[in-house]
């Protein structure tokens, strides 16, 4: 398929009643079509997308269009929200440990490359915690830098493993046996096939 046939089709799996904050709806999407405006249009659709949950095949098409807009950062966001359709997320306040006092003395790539371990308070046979492994991308930022605080979404690699975790808990980021950071977090949304165990 061509990019606006990409984008006519995630178009069909948005709902007519979902509207931004901006009263933007899957209409004005249509029209930025008919005029050739794909890369506006790609841009409302992931709004649109971020208004109420839409299936994988959504993201998968858009990821698609993205690619062939060229449009890198784009694509590497629906890719991530397809994570998320399969593994669902986990929104939560992160502070990482200034460089001073930890291992990382470099920023994160915001656009979820980074995939650190998380203590959420698994333990091991032997009492040991037992960390789980989540990718982290930054929300509105393209890096976060050793110090800073952001807000973050986490994709589960094992969603089962996270299903104790609820708003207001803390837990601690890990890239070594040292505590790299320290989130709080805010929303939990796993995905309704938690097979994957681990």
């Amino acid at each position: 398929m061509d990019v606006r046939e990409l984008l006519q089709s995630a178009s069909l799996l948005v709902p007519e009643a979902v509207a931004t904050e901006n009263d933007i709806t899957v209409n004005d999407v249509w029209e930025y079509l008919a005029h050739d405006e794909w890369e506006v249009a790609l841009g409302l659709l992931e709004e649109l997308g971020d208004v109420r949950a839409l299936p994988l095949a959504f993201w998968e098409t858009l990821a698609e269009a993205a690619e062939q807009l060229w449009l890198p950062r784009s694509t590497a966001w629906c890719h991530w929200r397809c994570a998320e359709a399969r593994n669902g997320v986990v929104r939560a306040d992160l502070e990482l440990r200034p460089a001073s006092e930890a291992r990382r003395t470099t920023p994160i790539d915001g656009a979820g490359v980074l995939r650190p371990m998380w203590d959420i308070g698994n333990r091991m046979p032997t009492g040991e915690s037992a960390w789980n492994i989540a990718g982290l991308w930054v929300e509105g930022e393209p890096f976060l830098v050793p110090g800073g605080r952001a807000t973050v979404r986490l994709v589960p690699f094992s969603p089962a493993q996270w299903e104790h975790v609820t708003p207001g808990m803390r837990i601690a980021m890990h890239e070594d046996r040292t505590v790299a950071g320290v989130a709080v977090v805010r929303e939990v949304r796993l995905s309704a096939d938690r097979t994957s165990g681990g």
